[in-house]
């Protein structure tokens, strides 16, 4: 885990990597220090189980999953952690990643996951909600977000 880093982004394929490009950006932006991993829910299951495990341990506040088609990983990722996890549907297959946004918003009771939109705007709102709870108890975070709220207008 990246030293310090609050945030840990995973992702289910390399292939998803360009759809979170935004994130990074407006976690670079808001001085958030975060790290990535690759670690399917399919294909890697025991592995991703350590990972979330280990990582709270090293101080993780909050997830950001992105994963597309079945979309099961921020599901699983929030059956293994109490920490916030964010859905990032990512685009593509047959169904343009409606899939991806239905398997990870309909998650059962007891086990939520905060789900944005597709496109970029979801990756970029999954940066946003991220810093919104971080800033709950990080007046650094809460000023850095307000500017860069102001510099939305």
């Amino acid at each position: 885990m990246v030293k310090n880093a609050v945030v840990s982004i995973v992702m289910g394929s390399k292939s998803d990597e360009g759809h979170l490009e935004p994130t990074l950006k407006i976690l670079d932006e808001l001085g958030i220090p975060w790290e990535k991993r690759v670690l399917s829910a399919h294909r890697q299951p025991d592995e991703l189980r350590a990972y979330v495990r280990e990582t709270e341990g090293k101080g993780a506040r909050l997830f950001i999953a992105a994963a597309g088609l079945s979309a099961a990983l921020p599901g699983v990722i929030a059956s293994h952690t109490l920490k916030p996890v964010i859905g990032v549907p990512v685009p593509g297959g047959p169904l343009g990643g409606v899939d991806a946004l239905l398997s990870i918003v309909q998650m059962p009771g007891g086990i939520p996951v905060a789900t944005v939109g597709l496109g970029s705007h979801g990756s970029k709102n999954a940066a946003v909600l991220a810093a919104e709870i971080l800033a709950l108890s990080d007046e650094t975070v809460r000023e850095r977000l307000r500017q860069y709220r102001e510099g939305l207008k």
